[in-house]
């Protein structure tokens, strides 16, 4: 192609990285794909998909058919290098510092093939100054280039800043249509950077600097966690005073300025349930109601348990054999495979554990049940577990399950996190 990116290359090929390489291969651009996992090199090659995204198989096809996608497992020059790759936390289930090692890992990865003038992009979702380290390791890496956070508008790499802000599920849409804040280590950085995503976007790119950038994307999940944090502290208080929760919110939202959000079983995903720990493992004296809110959804999944638990002992005290137990959704939001953070795959695992050989899973999007669940649970279909369970957890509110009547059988027990069944209005 011509012009000031002859061809890109694609650092992490999951969920983010993989359906930004097709958009870019879509407009003609020649995109190469780096990743690790081998297996998702080799299917990518084939046109095939490691990942359930709407739209995707027919696109990278596409895309791969004509020579515009390739992947690899090994570091290859470009013009514009693009990081996606994971920022979970430091030591899993112990704190929530960030964990950059991918990130490094990624940077140092490319460090071997760059040239002066290449573009260097974190689109990882990261902490405040994670852009300025990503420079300063490659850097290290390659002392016989210039960097911008030593040599500013004079460097020979440009480094920018550019987060994800797409939902799972619509993924090609949005990273055409939605809006992209870019920031540069310098104005030239982020000017370059702009460059290359309007390329591909038709929303508005907007330059600002690497840490309000980095920033942007922390405040934005925090924002959309504060607001379920409310509405799941509702659920709690209604469930308390015998309020339907759901009806509720309905009639609040009848108010011009008022927008309360729906209830859930926790905070899942990649983002929300994890960028807000960001800014509070920075800045913990300050960020009060960010810490809050993490903490109302980090423990909604034990309001969920508790109730199970209750249904169990009814069960119990009714008289027969041991409560059969069905999960419906293991996924973070509806209608997707993604698993990542996932609240009800949580709350499924830990019902597996606590009652061995009782619990049954229906999940539509997958065709296994991952090794949390594997020897624990079984896969069912959504009239086998109507069938067979005494105690219905509804966890995801996937539209197969909107679509089924409301359950009723003598002696069910209905738990209904997502307002399906038991929050319809009179």
């Amino acid at each position: 192609m011509s012009g000031p990116f002859g061809s890109i290359c694609m650092v992490g090929l999951g969920y983010i990285g993989l359906p930004t390489a097709v958009v870019f291969a879509l407009r003609g651009v020649n995109v190469v794909g780096l990743d690790v996992n081998s297996t998702a090199v080799e299917k990518i090659n084939r046109g095939e998909t490691h990942i359930v995204e709407p739209g995707l198989d027919d696109a990278l096809r596409r895309v791969v058919a004509a020579g515009n996608l390739r992947a690899t497992t090994q570091p290859e020059p470009a013009d514009a290098f693009l990081i996606a790759v994971p920022t979970p936390f430091l030591h899993e289930g112990e704190g929530h510092d960030p964990d950059l090692t991918y990130v490094e890992s990624a940077a140092r990865s490319i460090a071997p093939v760059l040239k002066k003038g290449d573009l260097v992009i974190l689109e990882s979702t990261s902490p405040v100054g994670a852009t300025e380290q990503v420079a300063g390791w490659l850097a290290e890496a390659r002392p016989d280039l210039t960097f911008p956070h030593t040599h500013g508008e004079a460097s020979d790499i440009r480094v920018a800043h550019c987060p994800e802000r797409i939902l799972p599920g619509h993924a090609l849409t949005e990273l055409v249509s939605n809006d992209r804040i870019i920031g540069g280590l310098t104005d030239a950085c982020a000017t370059r950077a702009r460059r290359l995503y309007k390329l591909a976007v038709e929303g508005d790119c907007i330059e600002t600097d690497a840490r309000t950038a980095e920033m942007a994307k922390l405040t934005e999940n925090s924002f959309r966690d504060v607001n379920i944090a409310f509405a799941n502290e509702l659920s709690l208080i209604c469930d308390k005073l015998g309020i339907n929760v759901w009806e509720l919110i309905r009639l609040a939202n009848r108010h011009p300025r008022v927008n309360i959000l729906q209830p859930g079983p926790g905070v899942g995903g990649h983002c929300i349930a994890v960028d807000p720990w960001f800014i509070v493992s920075q800045v913990p004296e300050e960020a009060r109601i960010i810490r809050a809110a993490r903490e109302i959804n980090d423990n909604k999944p034990e309001w969920v348990l508790a109730k199970v638990h209750q249904a169990v002992a009814e069960h119990a005290a009714a008289g027969g054999a041991p409560a059969r137990i069905a999960c419906f959704g293991l996924a973070f939001k509806p209608n997707i495979d993604d698993l990542r953070e996932s609240p009800a795959l949580a709350i499924a695992t830990r019902l597996a554990s606590l009652y061995p050989g009782q619990v049954d899973v229906v999940e539509p999007f997958i065709e296994a049940l991952p090794p949390a669940l594997a020897d624990k649970a079984q896969l069912l279909r959504p009239t086998e577990a109507l069938e067979s369970c005494d105690i219905l957890v509804l966890l995801v509110d996937h539209d197969d399950f909107k679509a089924m009547p409301q359950p009723r059988k003598p002696g069910l027990h209905l738990i209904d996190t997502r307002g399906i069944w038991v929050g319809q209005p009179r």
